[in-house]
């Protein structure tokens, strides 16, 4: 699969890497059918997470507009008992939030021990948007970088497993993504005139999502760049680098209570 996990030791090139390569696959549906055999190890293995309640799972998905973040979710997590995973999705902050450390909001979501969470967009915006808008000075963001890295090192010691996605499209996959939306009129919802101006900023974007791999990649959280044009071939391997670290994970059923082959149930 040609997903590139970041291991910190070399700096990644968002350039060098093909948003349209799908690796050996070139078979759509056998693709899908693939990505059923996954959801089912995610299913089963979330299963044993929850019911464990000893360590949790966080993943974090990043992308251009369009990048298929929401896709993503649905696709991947089709199937999953809702009562043990929370998504949440982080827009424009509120007053209160502004008030706080730029950390804060984000930590009062991370997954408790058994849950799976997924962050739609997360932290990583303090790092992306407000530098590319300017909205703090150089000074501010740049120390962000230790700062979240601190901060995933916190919750990776506190039994969160962290799996950080980028989803990397091309700027002619993102023009053809916006063009059906603005075509379609069930998806004028999801149009928002100023993407159009996060458009002009691509390179610097890109730019800053480059940075944000390559200095916040960690053994504790290591960040995934997935070939994200083809949404077939993001779905599966998506899917598959969950349902791997879950099963490292190994979560095990708690301990039956003694005596259990002994209970008759009363009529």
């Amino acid at each position: 699969m040609s997903i590139v996990r970041v291991d910190g030791a070399t700096q990644i090139d968002l350039k060098a890497i093909d948003p349209g390569d799908t690796g050996l696959f070139s078979d759509k549906a056998i693709a899908k059918e693939l990505l059923k055999l996954e959801r089912k190890r995610i299913v089963a293995v979330q299963q044993r997470l929850f019911a464990e309640r000893a360590q949790s799972l966080l993943v974090i998905l990043q992308a251009t507009d369009t990048g298929g973040k929401d896709g993503t979710i649905r696709n991947v997590f089709q199937g999953i008992n809702p009562q043990g995973c929370r998504v949440w999705s982080f827009g424009v902050p509120t007053e209160e939030e502004l008030a706080h450390d730029a950390l804060w909001r984000y930590h009062q979501h991370t997954p408790a021990r058994g849950m799976i969470g997924i962050f739609n967009r997360s932290h990583y915006e303090e790092v992306l948007v407000v530098r590319v808008k300017g909205l703090v000075e150089e000074a501010v963001w740049n120390r962000r970088y230790d700062e979240i890295n601190d901060f995933e090192r916190l919750l990776a010691r506190n039994g969160t497993r962290i799996l950080k996605f980028y989803l990397h499209i091309s700027k002619d996959e993102q023009k053809e993504r916006l063009q059906a939306r603005l075509d379609d009129p069930a998806k004028h919802w999801k149009f928002r005139v100023g993407d159009l101006d996060d458009r002009v900023r691509w390179d610097d974007y890109q730019a800053a999502f480059q940075d944000a791999i390559n200095r916040c990649t960690t053994p504790e959280a290591p960040w995934f760049v997935v070939p994200a044009n083809r949404k077939w071939y993001r779905n599966l391997v998506v899917a598959k680098t969950i349902a791997d670290t879950l099963e490292d994970m190994n979560p095990e059923f708690p301990p039956e209570e003694p005596g259990l082959d002994k209970v008759v149930i009363p009529d």
